[in-house]
C-alpha cells in the first residue's frame, strides 16, 4: 500500500519537519527561525515589566524633553492641543435620573457654571495647594505629568484655615513620590507605591513627603511617606490617580514616549555630530601649509637650532605682515609655505531622509501626525492637511474625553459637594440626595482649545450645513472651536441690542437677508462646495 504524500497548493509535496520537531503553527513562535532565534522577550506581568525599568525609562525621557527639540515640541504640542490654556466646564445634570425637566437642567447648570468659574478663577489661587495655578492649570500640569511620566496624581486637601469660600485645595503629585514606604520591593498588595486590594484596585497610595532627589534630600523628609486612602467612608475622593490601563492587573501607568526613546536619542545624536561638521568645514575655510614633513621635523630636531630658528622667523614673519582673508589683504608668505583653500563639503546628504524617517516614527508614537510634530506643511495641500488634523484630532478628543471623566470630573464632584454643604448650590426639593445620585449630580463634559480652520470658509459652511440638516448642533459646532454655545448665543443678544441702540443695520447673508432670518436656498445656491 502506498503511503499518503502531503502536498501543497501547487502541488509539490510539503517538505518534511526534522525529526524530534513539530512544524511550528506560527513562524511568529519558531524557535529557530534564522531571523528570530536570538529574540526571546520576557513573559512578565505588566507590574513586573514596568515598575523596574521605571525610573531609568522616565529619566532618559525627561533628558530627551528638557534637551531635544522634537520630544519638547511634542509634549508641547499634546498639551496646549488636549487641555490648552484652560479646559472650561460643560455641565449637565442628568435630568431624567434626577425626575426633573430639561428647563430646570439648563437653568440650575448656568448657576453651577458660574460658581465653578468663581471657585477656578480665584485670583489668590486658594484652589492651588502651592498657591500658584487656577484649577484649569492644575489640570493642564497633571496631563504633562501623565505624557511624560503615564501618570497623574493629585491630592484632595481640606484646608479651612486659608480663609477662602472652599476649603477643597488640590496638589498636583510628582509621580516620582508615589513609592512604597522606604522604597520596599513591590509585593502582592504594595506596588509602585500603590495599595491595592484582593481585587487589585486601589485603596490607598504611600507618598514619599519630598521628592528622592530634591534640594536637601539628605533630611529627614526624603525618607517618610504619607499614607493616603483612596476615597473617604463616604465616597469623597481624596487621591486621584489617572493612567492608561493597557492591561490587566496594571497598577502604574507607563510614558507612551518610551517607544520613540531610542530613535530619537539616534537622531538627536547624529544632528549634533552633522551639525557640527558643518560648522567645522564653515570655520576652517583656509590654510598655510609649513614645508615640513614627517621626516624635515625629525631632521630639524637633529639640527642644533635649526627648527626653532625657522619657527622663530615665522612666527615674528606673520606677526608684522598681519594675513587677513576676509578683508581680502593677503601680501606674501614666508618662503616655503603655501596658502590653500579649504574645499568646505556639506553634511551628508542621506541626513535629512533619515531624520523624516525617524521623525515620522516619532510622530506615530507620540500620538500625532508629521506635519503638527514637525510644522511642516510644505508636502499638504488642503485635503492631506485636514485628513492629517481630524485623524489626530480623533486620538486628542479620545485622550481628553478619557481625563477629564477620570481626573477632572472627580475632583469637580469634591467641590461641588462641599458647595451643596456650604449652600452656594441648593438641590430642589423633592430631588434625591447628593449621595444617592451622585453619577447624576456630577455628570459634565469638558470643552478644550478649539480644533482650529484648514479652509475656513468651507468648514464654516459645512458647519451650517450640518446644523441646518440635523446632523449637529450648535453646542457640537462651538465645543469643537472651544467656545460654549450659550455664551455665543448671549454675546449675539447683547450685539443685537446695541446695534439696534446705535441705529447699525444687521449683519447680512449673501441673499440679503439678516442673519437670524433663515435662508432657503438649496446649498448649490449659496456658493461655495456644496459637498465641504
Amino acid at each position: 500500500m502506498t503511503k499518503p504524500v502531503l502536498i501543497d497548493t501547487r502541488g509539490n509535496p510539503l517538505p518534511k519537519a526534522e525529526a524530534g520537531r513539530p512544524v511550528p503553527s506560527y513562524e511568529a513562535g519558531d524557535p529557530l527561525s534564522a531571523e528570530l532565534s536570538g529574540w526571546h522577550p520576557s513573559l512578565w506581568s505588566a507590574d513586573a515589566e514596568w515598575l523596574s525599568e521605571r525610573n531609568s525609562v522616565i529619566a532618559r525621557i525627561r533628558d530627551l524633553v528638557r534637551n531635544n527639540g522634537w520630544a519638547a515640541g511634542a509634549v508641547r504640542r499634546e498639551c496646549e492641543s488636549v487641555i490648552g490654556a484652560q479646559l472650561r466646564l460643560n455641565y449637565k445634570p442628568n435630568y431624567h435620573a434626577l425626575g426633573l425637566d430639561a428647563e430646570w437642567a439648563a437653568e440650575f447648570a448656568q448657576q453651577v457654571e458660574a460658581k465653578w468659574q468663581e471657585y477656578n478663577q480665584d485670583p489668590g489661587f486658594a484652589a492651588d495647594a502651592e498657591r500658584h495655578n487656577t484649577v484649569a492649570g492644575l489640570m493642564g500640569l497633571a496631563y504633562r505629568h501623565y505624557v511624560i511620566d503615564g501618570d497623574a496624581f493629585a491630592v484632595l486637601l481640606w484646608r479651612p484655615e486659608r480663609l477662602a469660600k472652599y476649603s477643597t485645595v488640590i496638589q498636583v503629585i510628582d509621580p516620582d513620590r508615589l513609592s512604597n514606604p522606604f522604597d520596599a520591593a513591590d509585593q502582592d498588595r504594595f506596588r509602585g507605591g500603590v495599595e491595592i486590594d484582593e481585587d487589585n484596585a486601589a485603596v490607598a497610595y504611600h507618598i514619599r513627603k519630598r521628592h528622592p532627589f530634591d534640594v536637601g534630600w539628605g533630611t529627614a523628609h526624603a525618607f517618610e511617606w504619607e499614607r493616603v486612602e483612596r476615597e473617604t467612608w463616604w465616597g469623597r475622593p481624596v487621591a486621584v490617580h489617572y493612567f492608561d490601563k493597557e492591561r490587566a492587573g496594571q497598577t502604574r501607568g507607563s510614558s507612551r514616549l518610551a517607544s520613540i526613546v531610542e530613535p530619537l536619542k539616534m537622531d538627536h545624536g547624529l544632528g549634533k555630530a552633522t551639525l557640527g561638521a558643518a560648522v567645522l568645514n564653515a570655520i576652517l575655510a583656509a590654510f598655510i601649509e609649513s614645508p615640513f614633513d614627517p621626516a624635515m621635523v625629525e631632521e630639524g630636531f637633529m639640527t642644533q637650532g635649526g627648527l626653532e630658528k625657522y619657527q622663530a622667523d615665522r612666527t615674528a614673519f606673520h606677526r608684522d605682515s598681519r594675513l587677513s582673508l576676509g578683508g581680502v589683504r593677503i601680501k606674501h608668505l614666508f618662503p616655503g609655505e603655501k596658502f590653500s583653500m579649504n574645499n568646505v563639503t556639506q553634511p551628508s546628504g542621506n541626513f535629512e531622509p533619515f531624520e523624516l524617517s525617524v521623525l515620522r516614527k516619532v510622530a506615530s508614537g507620540a500620538g500625532m501626525s508629521y506635519e503638527q510634530l514637525t510644522q511642516d506643511w510644505s508636502k499638504t495641500n488642503y485635503s492631506s492637511a485636514r485628513a492629517a488634523l481630524l485623524e489626530t484630532w480623533r486620538g486628542f478628543t479620545a485622550r481628553r474625553t478619557s481625563f477629564t471623566q477620570r481626573f477632572c470630573t472627580p475632583i469637580f464632584g469634591a467641590w461641588f459637594e462641599e458647595a451643596i454643604d456650604l449652600g452656594e448650590i441648593e438641590l430642589p426639593e423633592g430631588a434625591p440626595d447628593f449621595y444617592e445620585a451622585r453619577a447624576a449630580w456630577t455628570r459634565c463634559s469638558w470643552i478644550g482649545p478649539a480644533r482650529g480652520w484648514v479652509d475656513p470658509v468651507k468648514e464654516a459652511q459645512a458647519a451650517s450645513m450640518r446644523i441646518e440638516g440635523g446632523l449637529s448642533t450648535l453646542q457640537q459646532e462651538c465645543a469643537e472651536q472651544g467656545l460654549d454655545w450659550e455664551e455665543v448665543l448671549d454675546q449675539q443678544a447683547r450685539e443685537r441690542e446695541a446695534r439696534k441702540r446705535l441705529g447699525l443695520p444687521e449683519p447680512v447673508t449673501k441673499n440679503g437677508k439678516p442673519v437670524d432670518e433663515p435662508d432657503d436656498r438649496r446649498p448649490d445656491e449659496r456658493g461655495g462646495d456644496a459637498n465641504a
